[in-house]
């Protein structure tokens, strides 16, 4: 088996970034103005240059990336920087005159000019070494495969180790491994990182059992496109200097972006609940829960968190003390419920110190619902994409709720159903469907719901 090296590909964005803050700063602080060394400055320049790179799309530099199409970003990164720039003076500071614009402008664009070649120039030497490299295998032996393949042999500085390729049209090419499900059980012992897929000898079928071992696998998936596929809607068409490549559209949890704002919203929708009603409702429920039965107010049971990772999810205690709380579900008329514990399960009162599991990290206010540990056990193999609901932090609530599936599952297509409005909305995820999700739980709070027990 290859031994796979340890790559750090994903640091090398963020390091950029960090890197040309720096040297924004820096610049600002070496021609030592007073119309630039304040902090509304400092804080207003460095978040527009962020947000015109987004747009821009300035850090959107990948192994296969083009010098042209690296020059076109900062043509437009620097474009668009340089009237914000000035904007600044112009609306803020009307009528002042502010000393060496010209010049740290020019300093701006010449070091981070300079330092992203060098960057993108470094690593392609790097790679050309021998470093960084992804393992990459095809599937098909059409014109256009071989084309792909003479590419990985040709250009070495792009960082792909080429294995081979497998077809089920026998070759005679040196490169030829075997058939497509050869080509399957191959991609799990070596360890392949991408595998690319021509469209023309392939069947869909085929196809599908490819893409879906990628899904399951963590391996990138690319299509070599007929003409016809270059249209599809949720693929993206870029190019390997003259050769199409289709590779499938980011989820938005694949977006960095995507859970810094999500974690943000986390955190301050949770200090407000925390501090404007946890902080008197919580000794009031203690108070109650305490003179209704024996037992702690808190109960903690282990769950399944984003990516396999387990944490104690919190609740008020709704249940008698008994020692099938982590072995069996509650049902309907379930004798181990307390009358204190029936109402706060049909309010959906017991889910409120959860919040605390928010500000920890654990989990996220809207997100997949975690299950039992039995319970996950049990779905991963019986219900396809279960596992899939896992790849982002747990909610306290969440679509499948929200639409009524919660609580006990009496049959399979319940679980069925929830499992698919989970990957809804891992697969479709906006901020604005989280607060739809939040004001659509507020009211079956007010409102009930069937299965709340």
């Amino acid at each position: 088996m290859t031994t796979k090296i340890k790559k750090y590909s994903r640091l090398i964005r963020p390091i950029i970034v960090v890197f040309d803050i720096i040297i924004i700063t820096s610049v600002l602080y070496y021609f030592s103005d007073q119309g630039y060394l304040n902090s509304e400055f400092l804080i207003y320049i460095n978040l527009v240059w962020l947000f015109i790179a987004y747009f821009t799309k300035f850090y959107n530099v990948y192994r296969y990336t083009h010098i042209a199409r690296l020059v076109t970003y900062l043509l437009s990164q620097f474009s668009i920087f340089i009237l914000a720039f000035f904007a600044y003076f112009s609306i803020f500071r009307e009528g002042e005159v502010i000393n060496e614009q010209f010049n740290i402008i020019l300093s701006f664009t010449l070091l981070i000019t300079f330092f992203k070649l060098f960057f993108f120039f470094i690593l392609k030497s790097y790679r050309l070494s021998g470093k960084n490299y992804r393992n990459v295998i095809v599937f098909g032996s059409s014109k256009s495969a071989k084309n792909v393949i003479d590419l990985f042999k040709s250009k070495q500085d792009l960082g792909y180790r080429f294995f081979g390729f497998f077809a089920d049209k026998k070759d005679v090419s040196d490169k030829y491994l075997g058939d497509i499900n050869a080509g399957l059980i191959y991609a799990s012992k070596e360890q392949i990182d991408e595998v690319y897929c021509e469209s023309d000898s392939i069947t869909k079928q085929k196809l599908r059992v490819i893409r879906n071992y990628c899904s399951k696998n963590n391996v990138d998936f690319n299509l070599i496109p007929e003409e016809k596929d270059i249209y599809s809607k949720d693929l993206k068409l870029t190019h390997y200097g003259t050769i199409p490549i289709l590779k499938p559209k980011k989820l938005p949890f694949e977006k960095i972006e995507t859970h810094i704002l999500k974690r943000c919203f986390d955190i301050f929708f949770s200090l407000l609940v925390c501090v404007f009603l946890l902080s008197w409702l919580l000794p009031i429920l203690w108070i109650v829960v305490k003179l209704n039965s024996k037992g702690k107010f808190l109960f903690k049971q282990l769950r399944d968190g984003a990516d396999g990772n387990q944490f104690y999810c919190y609740k008020i205690r709704s249940m008698k003390v008994n020692t099938l709380a982590d072995k069996i579900a509650t049902t309907i008329n379930d004798d181990r419920i307390t009358s204190v514990g029936a109402f706060l399960r049909k309010t959906s009162l017991d889910e409120l110190p959860q919040f605390f599991n928010v500000l920890k990290g654990d989990m996220s206010i809207v997100g997949p619902r975690p299950h039992m540990n039995v319970q996950t056990k049990k779905y991963l193999v019986e219900i396809e994409n279960y596992l899939f609901r896992n790849s982002v932090k747990p909610g306290i609530t969440g679509l499948a709720q929200v639409y009524g599936y919660r609580g006990e599952i009496k049959k399979k297509s319940d679980i069925d159903h929830r499992v698919k409005l989970d990957v809804f909305y891992i697969e479709n995820w906006s901020f604005f469907l989280d607060i739809k999700i939040i004001g659509l739980t507020i009211l079956n709070v007010f409102k009930g719901q069937d299965k709340a027990y």
